[in-house]
């Protein structure tokens, strides 16, 4: 396998309808008109996982006073999606991906290092989606710890 093929600002978002943690289907089309952040992420109760999502939740409010909708995408059933907002209280949307068809698309699946070996898995990646459904911005083997407040100064939010 190779790398996958990565978005850049200006590509079309590719759309998508996945399950999510409350039971329901999330589409992109559902967030047309809205600013979005979509993060990819390798597996929901992970320390670095939990560690990126608490930031999420944690700056959630003034994302969303900027005008940014967050949405969490996984590899994960529903059902881990479920105890995972449970557990660490996560207020937005969490998509599972199981088959991955989406988080390829996107890019964030396919051949990463890790500890120095080549495997295949989640990339983690976040994507800025306009209003209009375009990549603003693709950020690809983000750090778990610090990203959120990386990504904040980036969007002028601090």
């Amino acid at each position: 396998m190779t790398a996958p093929a990565r978005l850049s600002p200006g590509d079309p978002a590719p759309g998508f309808s996945l399950p999510t943690d409350t039971g329901g289907q999330l589409t992109l089309a559902d967030l047309r008109g809205r600013k979005v952040v979509l993060y990819a992420y390798p597996a929901a109760m992970t320390p670095g996982c939990t560690k990126q999502a608490c930031d999420f939740r944690d700056s959630l409010a003034s994302l969303q006073a900027a005008g940014y909708e967050v949405v969490g995408i996984s590899p994960d059933k529903p059902e881990k999606l479920a105890k995972f907002r449970e557990r660490d209280a996560i207020t937005f949307p969490l998509v599972a991906d199981v088959d991955k068809t989406v988080l390829t698309t996107y890019g964030a699946y396919g051949e990463k290092q890790m500890y120095g070996r080549t495997v295949t898995g989640v990339i983690r990646s976040t994507f800025v989606i306009d209003e209009e459904g375009r990549i603003e911005r693709a950020l690809y083997n983000v750090k778990a710890t610090g990203h959120v407040a990386k990504l904040r100064r980036d969007l002028g939010l601090d």
